[in-house]
Protein backbone atom coordinates (compact mmCIF):
# COMPACT_ATOMS: atom_id res chain seq x y z
CA UNK A 1 0.00 0.00 0.00
CA UNK A 2 2.99 2.84 0.67
CA UNK A 3 4.42 2.00 -2.73
CA UNK A 4 0.90 2.16 -4.52
CA UNK A 5 0.37 5.66 -2.52
CA UNK A 6 3.92 6.85 -3.64
CA UNK A 7 3.58 6.03 -7.32
CA UNK A 8 0.18 7.52 -6.82
CA UNK A 9 1.90 10.68 -5.99
CA UNK A 10 4.05 11.08 -8.56
CA UNK A 11 2.05 10.79 -11.12
CA UNK A 12 -1.11 12.16 -10.13
CA UNK A 13 0.09 15.52 -10.64
CA UNK A 14 -1.27 16.97 -7.20
CA UNK A 15 1.89 17.74 -5.94
CA UNK A 16 1.36 21.11 -4.59
CA UNK A 17 3.72 20.95 -1.04
CA UNK A 18 6.47 19.78 0.76
CA UNK A 19 6.24 15.93 1.13
CA UNK A 20 4.63 14.75 4.21
CA UNK A 21 6.55 12.18 6.83
CA UNK A 22 4.03 9.21 5.50
CA UNK A 23 5.17 10.02 1.65
CA UNK A 24 8.92 10.30 2.74
CA UNK A 25 8.85 6.91 4.58
CA UNK A 26 7.34 5.43 1.44
CA UNK A 27 9.90 7.27 -1.10
CA UNK A 28 12.89 5.92 1.18
CA UNK A 29 11.20 2.22 1.32
CA UNK A 30 10.98 1.74 -2.49
CA UNK A 31 14.23 2.99 -3.23
CA UNK A 32 15.70 0.72 -0.90
CA UNK A 33 13.59 -2.12 -2.62
CA UNK A 34 14.42 -0.84 -6.41
CA UNK A 35 18.51 0.02 -5.79
CA UNK A 36 18.82 -2.76 -3.48
CA UNK A 37 20.16 -0.93 -0.89
CA UNK A 38 20.44 -2.33 2.85
CA UNK A 39 20.21 0.75 4.76
CA UNK A 40 19.37 4.19 4.28
CA UNK A 41 18.64 7.59 6.80
CA UNK A 42 16.97 10.86 5.20
CA UNK A 43 17.18 13.79 6.87
CA UNK A 44 15.26 17.41 6.03
CA UNK A 45 16.27 20.64 7.58
CA UNK A 46 13.87 23.48 6.40
CA UNK A 47 13.91 27.26 8.19
CA UNK A 48 16.91 26.49 10.72
CA UNK A 49 14.70 23.12 12.30
CA UNK A 50 14.85 19.51 11.43
CA UNK A 51 11.65 18.67 9.86
CA UNK A 52 12.53 15.49 8.90
CA UNK A 53 15.00 12.54 10.42
CA UNK A 54 14.52 8.79 10.14
CA UNK A 55 16.44 5.30 9.60
CA UNK A 56 15.41 2.61 7.26
CA UNK A 57 16.25 -0.56 6.23
CA UNK A 58 19.38 -2.39 8.28
CA UNK A 59 22.69 -1.66 8.89
CA UNK A 60 24.14 -4.93 7.92
CA UNK A 61 22.50 -7.82 5.82
CA UNK A 62 24.65 -9.71 8.30
CA UNK A 63 22.85 -8.62 11.33
CA UNK A 64 19.40 -7.15 10.61
CA UNK A 65 20.27 -4.29 12.45
CA UNK A 66 17.76 -1.16 12.23
CA UNK A 67 19.35 2.52 10.48
CA UNK A 68 18.12 5.08 12.83
CA UNK A 69 18.46 8.74 12.79
CA UNK A 70 21.89 8.13 14.96
CA UNK A 71 23.30 5.72 12.73
CA UNK A 72 26.97 6.43 11.61
CA UNK A 73 27.58 6.55 8.07
CA UNK A 74 31.17 7.51 6.14
CA UNK A 75 29.78 10.38 4.64
CA UNK A 76 33.42 10.07 1.95
CA UNK A 77 33.82 13.24 0.30
CA UNK A 78 31.15 15.35 2.06
CA UNK A 79 34.38 15.38 4.43
CA UNK A 80 35.57 17.92 1.79
CA UNK A 81 33.32 20.87 2.72
CA UNK A 82 34.81 20.56 6.70
CA UNK A 83 38.44 21.06 5.11
CA UNK A 84 37.26 24.08 3.59
CA UNK A 85 35.48 25.33 6.27
CA UNK A 86 38.80 25.04 8.69
CA UNK A 87 41.01 26.72 5.91
CA UNK A 88 38.36 29.67 6.22
CA UNK A 89 38.58 29.37 9.80
CA UNK A 90 42.23 30.16 9.82
CA UNK A 91 41.88 32.67 7.07
CA UNK A 92 39.51 34.53 9.51
CA UNK A 93 42.20 34.48 11.96
CA UNK A 94 44.47 35.63 10.10
CA UNK A 95 47.26 32.71 10.11
CA UNK A 96 46.81 32.43 6.07
CA UNK A 97 44.98 33.73 2.69
CA UNK A 98 43.20 31.83 0.36
CA UNK A 99 45.69 32.93 -2.31
CA UNK A 100 48.63 32.35 -0.29
CA UNK A 101 51.03 30.23 -2.06
CA UNK A 102 51.13 26.25 -0.73
CA UNK A 103 55.05 26.53 -0.63
CA UNK A 104 54.79 28.97 2.44
CA UNK A 105 53.54 26.21 4.22
CA UNK A 106 54.14 23.27 2.61
CA UNK A 107 58.60 23.88 1.07
CA UNK A 108 58.48 20.24 -0.21
CA UNK A 109 55.33 20.56 -2.34
CA UNK A 110 56.03 20.18 -5.56
CA UNK A 111 54.18 19.59 -8.86
CA UNK A 112 54.78 18.15 -12.11
CA UNK A 113 55.87 21.34 -13.46
CA UNK A 114 57.65 23.85 -11.65
CA UNK A 115 56.15 27.15 -12.86
CA UNK A 116 52.67 25.25 -11.29
CA UNK A 117 54.57 24.74 -8.20
CA UNK A 118 55.27 27.91 -7.58
CA UNK A 119 52.48 29.45 -8.28
CA UNK A 120 49.96 27.19 -6.70
CA UNK A 121 47.75 28.45 -3.95
CA UNK A 122 45.58 27.40 -0.99
CA UNK A 123 42.61 28.19 -3.15
CA UNK A 124 43.60 25.79 -5.41
CA UNK A 125 43.83 22.71 -3.51
CA UNK A 126 40.60 22.97 -3.24
CA UNK A 127 38.81 23.64 -6.84
CA UNK A 128 39.75 20.45 -9.29
CA UNK A 129 41.34 22.95 -11.96
CA UNK A 130 45.28 21.63 -11.42
CA UNK A 131 45.76 20.59 -14.61
CA UNK A 132 45.82 17.08 -13.39
CA UNK A 133 43.59 14.19 -14.71
CA UNK A 134 40.47 12.75 -12.94
CA UNK A 135 41.32 11.02 -10.02
CA UNK A 136 44.74 11.27 -10.92
CA UNK A 137 47.34 9.30 -8.44
CA UNK A 138 44.14 8.10 -6.24
CA UNK A 139 45.86 4.59 -6.10
CA UNK A 140 47.73 5.31 -3.69
CA UNK A 141 44.97 6.02 -1.56
CA UNK A 142 42.68 3.67 -3.07
CA UNK A 143 41.66 0.94 -2.65
CA UNK A 144 42.07 0.70 1.00
CA UNK A 145 45.39 -1.21 2.66
CA UNK A 146 48.08 0.44 0.74
CA UNK A 147 51.28 2.02 2.67
CA UNK A 148 50.98 5.40 1.22
CA UNK A 149 51.63 8.18 3.82
CA UNK A 150 50.33 11.59 3.55
CA UNK A 151 54.32 12.43 3.13
CA UNK A 152 54.57 10.22 0.67
CA UNK A 153 51.86 11.54 -1.18
CA UNK A 154 52.67 15.36 -1.08
CA UNK A 155 56.42 14.10 -2.51
CA UNK A 156 54.52 12.43 -5.33
CA UNK A 157 52.73 14.52 -6.71
CA UNK A 158 56.09 15.91 -9.40
CA UNK A 159 55.53 12.69 -11.00
CA UNK A 160 52.06 13.18 -11.93
CA UNK A 161 51.61 13.93 -15.98
CA UNK A 162 49.50 17.05 -16.13
CA UNK A 163 46.42 16.35 -18.85
CA UNK A 164 45.23 20.09 -19.25
CA UNK A 165 46.82 23.76 -18.85
CA UNK A 166 46.85 24.81 -14.82
CA UNK A 167 43.73 26.49 -14.16
CA UNK A 168 41.75 26.01 -17.19
CA UNK A 169 39.78 22.81 -16.63
CA UNK A 170 37.70 21.25 -14.27
CA UNK A 171 38.76 17.59 -13.31
CA UNK A 172 37.78 16.28 -9.54
CA UNK A 173 40.52 15.06 -7.25
CA UNK A 174 41.42 13.89 -4.09
CA UNK A 175 45.16 14.02 -3.35
CA UNK A 176 44.81 17.70 -2.98
CA UNK A 177 42.43 18.04 -0.71
CA UNK A 178 45.09 15.85 1.38
CA UNK A 179 47.60 18.56 0.99
CA UNK A 180 45.27 20.99 1.90
CA UNK A 181 44.40 18.73 5.22
CA UNK A 182 48.31 19.13 6.00
CA UNK A 183 47.94 22.56 5.65
CA UNK A 184 45.29 22.98 8.16
CA UNK A 185 48.32 20.84 10.27
CA UNK A 186 50.70 23.00 9.58
CA UNK A 187 48.93 26.41 10.21
CA UNK A 188 47.13 25.56 12.88
CA UNK A 189 49.38 23.29 15.09
CA UNK A 190 46.36 20.52 14.95
CA UNK A 191 46.43 17.32 13.32
CA UNK A 192 43.26 17.39 10.94
CA UNK A 193 41.46 15.41 12.67
CA UNK A 194 41.91 17.05 16.04
CA UNK A 195 41.12 20.64 14.57
CA UNK A 196 37.41 19.12 12.92
CA UNK A 197 36.79 17.56 15.83
CA UNK A 198 37.56 20.21 18.25
CA UNK A 199 36.89 23.16 16.46
CA UNK A 200 33.54 22.41 14.12
CA UNK A 201 32.20 19.21 15.38
CA UNK A 202 31.89 20.12 19.39
CA UNK A 203 30.94 23.56 18.93
CA UNK A 204 28.06 22.41 16.82
CA UNK A 205 27.30 19.46 19.25
CA UNK A 206 28.06 16.65 16.58
CA UNK A 207 28.69 14.21 19.41
CA UNK A 208 28.19 11.11 18.14
CA UNK A 209 30.59 11.99 15.29
CA UNK A 210 34.40 11.54 14.68
CA UNK A 211 37.17 12.99 11.84
CA UNK A 212 37.48 9.14 10.84
CA UNK A 213 35.86 5.55 11.75
CA UNK A 214 39.33 5.03 13.95
CA UNK A 215 38.27 7.98 16.26
CA UNK A 216 34.91 6.71 16.68
CA UNK A 217 34.35 6.66 20.29
CA UNK A 218 31.29 4.14 19.99
CA UNK A 219 30.91 1.73 17.03
CA UNK A 220 27.87 -0.08 18.20
CA UNK A 221 25.39 1.75 15.89
CA UNK A 222 27.35 2.05 12.92
CA UNK A 223 26.88 0.62 9.14
CA UNK A 224 28.77 -1.72 7.47
CA UNK A 225 29.14 -1.05 3.30
CA UNK A 226 27.54 -3.16 0.53
CA UNK A 227 29.00 -4.17 -2.84
CA UNK A 228 26.69 -6.31 -5.69
CA UNK A 229 29.13 -8.74 -6.31
CA UNK A 230 28.73 -11.56 -9.06
CA UNK A 231 24.64 -10.60 -8.97
CA UNK A 232 24.56 -10.64 -4.84
CA UNK A 233 24.69 -7.92 -2.44
CA UNK A 234 27.72 -9.09 -0.83
CA UNK A 235 29.22 -6.99 2.64
CA UNK A 236 33.03 -6.17 2.09
CA UNK A 237 35.50 -4.54 4.35
CA UNK A 238 35.08 -1.10 5.72
CA UNK A 239 37.82 1.01 4.58
CA UNK A 240 40.03 2.50 7.39
CA UNK A 241 43.29 4.17 5.48
CA UNK A 242 43.79 7.53 7.37
CA UNK A 243 46.23 8.95 4.99
CA UNK A 244 42.93 9.79 3.22
CA UNK A 245 40.74 11.71 5.79
CA UNK A 246 41.30 15.20 5.13
CA UNK A 247 39.29 14.67 1.09
CA UNK A 248 36.65 11.58 2.18
CA UNK A 249 37.21 10.56 6.40
CA UNK A 250 34.06 11.65 8.56
CA UNK A 251 31.61 9.51 10.33
CA UNK A 252 28.61 10.97 10.71
CA UNK A 253 25.12 10.50 11.42
CA UNK A 254 21.93 12.40 10.22
CA UNK A 255 20.88 13.71 13.55
CA UNK A 256 24.82 15.29 14.13
CA UNK A 257 25.10 16.53 10.20
CA UNK A 258 21.95 18.04 10.34
CA UNK A 259 23.43 20.49 12.73
CA UNK A 260 26.29 21.14 9.91
CA UNK A 261 24.13 21.91 7.54
CA UNK A 262 22.10 23.97 9.89
CA UNK A 263 25.45 26.29 10.17
CA UNK A 264 25.88 26.10 6.54
CA UNK A 265 22.47 27.44 5.64
CA UNK A 266 22.87 30.00 8.82
CA UNK A 267 25.97 31.55 7.03
CA UNK A 268 28.72 30.11 9.53
CA UNK A 269 26.11 31.12 13.06
CA UNK A 270 24.87 28.39 15.37
CA UNK A 271 23.21 28.48 18.73
CA UNK A 272 21.98 31.57 17.71
CA UNK A 273 24.81 33.90 18.25
CA UNK A 274 27.92 32.07 17.71
CA UNK A 275 30.15 32.00 14.26
CA UNK A 276 32.12 29.07 12.81
CA UNK A 277 33.19 31.17 10.48
CA UNK A 278 32.73 34.63 9.29
CA UNK A 279 29.91 35.34 6.31
CA UNK A 280 32.71 36.51 4.13
CA UNK A 281 34.07 33.72 4.21
CA UNK A 282 30.70 31.38 3.92
CA UNK A 283 30.20 33.66 1.03
CA UNK A 284 33.96 33.11 -1.12
CA UNK A 285 33.01 29.16 -0.23
CA UNK A 286 29.78 29.65 -1.93
CA UNK A 287 31.44 31.13 -4.67
CA UNK A 288 32.19 29.80 -8.45
CA UNK A 289 35.99 28.91 -8.25
CA UNK A 290 35.42 26.49 -11.48
CA UNK A 291 33.59 26.12 -14.45
CA UNK A 292 32.13 22.74 -14.46
CA UNK A 293 30.58 20.97 -17.62
CA UNK A 294 27.02 22.02 -17.63
CA UNK A 295 24.52 19.01 -18.92
CA UNK A 296 20.70 19.92 -17.11
CA UNK A 297 19.31 16.58 -16.22
CA UNK A 298 15.58 16.60 -16.98
CA UNK A 299 13.13 17.50 -15.53
CA UNK A 300 15.45 20.40 -14.40
CA UNK A 301 16.77 23.68 -16.58
CA UNK A 302 20.21 25.21 -15.27
CA UNK A 303 22.44 27.62 -15.97
CA UNK A 304 25.15 27.55 -14.66
CA UNK A 305 27.61 24.51 -13.14
CA UNK A 306 30.72 25.38 -11.29
CA UNK A 307 32.83 24.33 -8.19
CA UNK A 308 33.08 26.94 -4.95
CA UNK A 309 34.93 25.50 -2.07
CA UNK A 310 34.30 22.13 -1.05
CA UNK A 311 30.88 22.44 -2.79
CA UNK A 312 29.23 22.27 -6.17
CA UNK A 313 27.08 24.73 -7.43
CA UNK A 314 24.68 25.39 -9.79
CA UNK A 315 20.83 26.43 -10.07
CA UNK A 316 17.46 23.79 -10.42
CA UNK A 317 14.99 26.46 -12.76
CA UNK A 318 16.53 29.45 -11.05
CA UNK A 319 16.95 28.47 -7.34
CA UNK A 320 20.66 28.41 -6.17
CA UNK A 321 21.47 25.02 -5.09
CA UNK A 322 24.85 24.15 -3.18
CA UNK A 323 25.83 20.35 -2.82
CA UNK A 324 28.06 17.28 -2.79
CA UNK A 325 28.25 14.31 -3.57
CA UNK A 326 30.68 11.25 -1.70
CA UNK A 327 31.42 7.80 -2.25
CA UNK A 328 33.75 4.68 -0.77
CA UNK A 329 33.32 0.98 -1.47
CA UNK A 330 30.03 0.13 -0.44
CA UNK A 331 28.87 3.47 0.85
CA UNK A 332 27.59 6.68 -1.04
CA UNK A 333 25.91 9.90 0.21
CA UNK A 334 24.54 13.28 -0.66
CA UNK A 335 24.12 16.56 1.06
CA UNK A 336 21.67 19.20 -1.24
CA UNK A 337 21.19 22.71 0.23
CA UNK A 338 19.18 25.27 -1.49
CA UNK A 339 19.77 28.51 0.15
CA UNK A 340 16.60 30.91 -0.94
CA UNK A 341 14.17 28.86 0.51
CA UNK A 342 16.29 27.73 3.47
CA UNK A 343 16.02 24.28 2.90
CA UNK A 344 18.78 21.49 3.57
CA UNK A 345 18.54 17.45 2.48
CA UNK A 346 20.53 14.72 3.68
CA UNK A 347 20.77 11.18 2.31
CA UNK A 348 23.36 8.56 3.75
CA UNK A 349 23.42 4.91 2.26
CA UNK A 350 25.46 1.99 2.76
CA UNK A 351 25.76 0.26 -0.60
CA UNK A 352 27.26 2.26 -3.99
CA UNK A 353 24.12 3.01 -5.84
CA UNK A 354 24.22 7.14 -6.55
CA UNK A 355 20.59 6.71 -8.16
CA UNK A 356 19.09 5.49 -4.62
CA UNK A 357 20.31 9.31 -2.69
CA UNK A 358 19.45 11.45 -6.39
CA UNK A 359 16.04 9.22 -6.32
CA UNK A 360 15.45 10.46 -2.69
CA UNK A 361 16.78 14.21 -2.68
CA UNK A 362 15.16 14.86 -5.82
CA UNK A 363 11.86 14.14 -5.02
CA UNK A 364 12.28 15.82 -1.81
CA UNK A 365 13.78 18.76 -3.38
CA UNK A 366 11.09 19.39 -6.37
CA UNK A 367 8.20 19.25 -3.51
CA UNK A 368 9.82 22.05 -1.55
CA UNK A 369 9.94 23.87 -4.91
CA UNK A 370 6.79 22.95 -6.54
CA UNK A 371 8.15 21.43 -9.56
CA UNK A 372 5.70 18.64 -10.08
CA UNK A 373 5.87 15.42 -9.87
CA UNK A 374 8.31 13.32 -11.64
CA UNK A 375 9.45 9.76 -11.07
CA UNK A 376 12.79 9.89 -10.26
CA UNK A 377 13.02 6.31 -8.73
CA UNK A 378 11.65 4.78 -12.17
CA UNK A 379 13.75 7.44 -14.48
CA UNK A 380 17.11 6.07 -12.53
CA UNK A 381 16.30 3.01 -12.31
CA UNK A 382 16.19 2.96 -16.03
CA UNK A 383 18.87 4.98 -16.81
CA UNK A 384 21.20 2.96 -14.43
CA UNK A 385 20.09 -0.31 -16.27
CA UNK A 386 21.13 1.04 -19.69
CA UNK A 387 24.43 1.98 -18.28
CA UNK A 388 25.54 -1.31 -16.53
CA UNK A 389 23.93 -3.13 -19.65
CA UNK A 390 26.33 -0.95 -22.23
CA UNK A 391 29.43 -1.95 -19.52
CA UNK A 392 28.35 -5.54 -19.81
CA UNK A 393 28.60 -5.69 -23.48
CA UNK A 394 31.79 -4.25 -23.35
CA UNK A 395 33.56 -6.87 -20.20
CA UNK A 396 31.96 -9.68 -21.58
CA UNK A 397 33.33 -9.10 -24.95
CA UNK A 398 36.62 -8.94 -23.05
CA UNK A 399 36.28 -12.12 -21.33
CA UNK A 400 34.99 -13.99 -23.91
CA UNK A 401 38.11 -13.06 -25.64
CA UNK A 402 40.29 -14.49 -23.41
CA UNK A 403 38.49 -17.56 -22.90
CA UNK A 404 38.63 -18.07 -27.07
CA UNK A 405 42.80 -17.36 -26.58
CA UNK A 406 43.71 -19.36 -23.30
CA UNK A 407 47.05 -19.33 -23.98
CA UNK A 408 49.29 -16.71 -24.85
CA UNK A 409 50.96 -16.10 -28.35
CA UNK A 410 54.06 -14.65 -26.79
CA UNK A 411 55.06 -16.55 -23.67
CA UNK A 412 54.51 -15.26 -20.55
CA UNK A 413 57.36 -16.31 -18.96
CA UNK A 414 59.25 -13.35 -20.89
CA UNK A 415 57.24 -10.85 -18.87
CA UNK A 416 57.94 -12.00 -15.87
CA UNK A 417 59.79 -10.01 -13.16
CA UNK A 418 59.55 -6.46 -11.29
CA UNK A 419 58.02 -3.41 -12.78
CA UNK A 420 58.21 -0.04 -11.32
CA UNK A 421 56.22 3.43 -11.80
CA UNK A 422 57.63 6.54 -10.25
CA UNK A 423 54.68 7.33 -7.68
CA UNK A 424 52.96 3.52 -7.32
CA UNK A 425 55.96 1.63 -6.86
CA UNK A 426 57.08 -1.96 -7.92
CA UNK A 427 54.06 -4.70 -9.48
CA UNK A 428 55.61 -7.70 -9.58
CA UNK A 429 54.28 -10.47 -12.49
CA UNK A 430 55.03 -14.30 -11.72
CA UNK A 431 53.80 -18.11 -13.14
CA UNK A 432 52.89 -20.87 -10.62
CA UNK A 433 51.59 -24.18 -12.20
CA UNK A 434 50.49 -22.44 -15.23
CA UNK A 435 48.95 -19.29 -14.08
CA UNK A 436 49.86 -15.90 -14.15
CA UNK A 437 49.65 -13.09 -11.86
CA UNK A 438 50.07 -9.34 -10.53
CA UNK A 439 50.28 -8.04 -7.26
CA UNK A 440 51.27 -4.59 -6.41
CA UNK A 441 53.66 -4.37 -3.58
CA UNK A 442 52.53 -1.37 -1.83
CA UNK A 443 48.82 -1.98 -2.43
CA UNK A 444 48.80 -5.15 -1.73
CA UNK A 445 45.15 -5.68 -2.07
CA UNK A 446 45.49 -4.70 -6.39
CA UNK A 447 46.78 -8.91 -6.72
CA UNK A 448 44.90 -10.84 -9.61
CA UNK A 449 45.29 -13.46 -12.02
CA UNK A 450 46.57 -12.37 -15.36
CA UNK A 451 45.10 -13.52 -18.75
CA UNK A 452 46.16 -13.35 -22.21
CA UNK A 453 43.88 -10.48 -24.50
CA UNK A 454 45.09 -10.07 -27.56
CA UNK A 455 48.49 -8.57 -29.05
CA UNK A 456 50.57 -7.15 -26.43
CA UNK A 457 47.45 -7.10 -24.01
CA UNK A 458 46.61 -8.92 -21.04
CA UNK A 459 43.81 -8.61 -18.71
CA UNK A 460 43.76 -8.81 -14.83
CA UNK A 461 40.60 -10.11 -12.98
CA UNK A 462 41.41 -9.12 -8.99
CA UNK A 463 40.58 -11.58 -6.89
CA UNK A 464 38.42 -9.07 -4.78
CA UNK A 465 35.41 -9.44 -6.92
CA UNK A 466 34.07 -6.37 -5.33
CA UNK A 467 36.50 -4.14 -6.67
CA UNK A 468 34.63 -4.22 -9.92
CA UNK A 469 37.60 -2.98 -11.32
CA UNK A 470 39.46 -5.27 -13.62
CA UNK A 471 41.93 -4.04 -15.93
CA UNK A 472 43.88 -4.13 -19.02
CA UNK A 473 47.89 -4.46 -19.06
CA UNK A 474 49.27 -3.98 -22.32
CA UNK A 475 52.98 -4.30 -22.80
CA UNK A 476 55.24 -2.38 -25.10
CA UNK A 477 56.81 -4.62 -28.06
CA UNK A 478 60.19 -4.77 -25.77
CA UNK A 479 58.56 -5.87 -23.28
CA UNK A 480 60.05 -3.08 -21.05
CA UNK A 481 57.15 -1.13 -20.81
CA UNK A 482 53.80 -1.50 -19.28
CA UNK A 483 50.53 0.54 -19.16
CA UNK A 484 46.99 -0.25 -17.77
CA UNK A 485 43.51 0.96 -17.79
CA UNK A 486 40.01 -0.20 -16.93
CA UNK A 487 38.29 -2.52 -18.48
CA UNK A 488 34.37 -1.58 -17.36
CA UNK A 489 33.19 2.23 -18.43
CA UNK A 490 31.98 2.15 -14.97
CA UNK A 491 34.89 1.30 -13.26
CA UNK A 492 35.49 4.31 -10.33
CA UNK A 493 37.49 6.95 -11.28
CA UNK A 494 39.97 6.27 -8.39
CA UNK A 495 41.12 3.39 -9.82
CA UNK A 496 43.27 5.75 -11.93
CA UNK A 497 45.35 2.94 -14.04
CA UNK A 498 45.75 5.47 -17.22
CA UNK A 499 48.19 7.01 -15.16
CA UNK A 500 50.83 4.42 -14.18
CA UNK A 501 53.44 3.53 -17.00
CA UNK A 502 55.75 0.98 -15.44
CA UNK A 503 59.14 0.54 -16.58
CA UNK A 504 61.09 -3.06 -15.57
CA UNK A 505 63.20 -3.09 -13.17
CA UNK A 506 64.09 -6.95 -13.07
CA UNK A 507 63.60 -10.51 -14.53
CA UNK A 508 62.69 -13.72 -13.16
CA UNK A 509 66.15 -15.50 -11.93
Amino acid sequence: MRYSFLVLWLVSGICTAQLTTPQVDALVEKTLQTFDVPGIAVAIVKDGKVVHANGYGVRSIATKQKVDQHTLFGVASNSKAFTAAALAMLVDEGKLNWDDKVVQFLPEFKMYDDYVTKEFTVRDLLTHRSGLGLGAGDLMIWPDGNNFTTQDIILNLQYLRPVSAFRTKYDYDNLLYIVAGEVVHRVSGLSWCDFIESRIMKPLHMDQSAASFLRLKDTANVIVPHVPTDGKLKVISRYKGSTFDAAAGIYTSVHDLSKWVIAQLARGKYDSTKTLFSEKQHKEMWSSQTVMPNTPMPPYRSNFKSYGLGWQLTDINGFKQVSHTGGLDGIVTQVVMVPEINLGIIVLTNQQSGAAFYAISNTIKDSYLGLGPTDHIANLSQQIKQKEDDADKITDEVWATVVQNPKSKTAFKDRIGTYTDPWFGDITLSEKKGKCYFRSVRSPQLSGEIFFYKDQTYAVKWFNRSFLADAFLTFSADGARITMKPISPLTDFSYDFQDLDFSRTSTAD
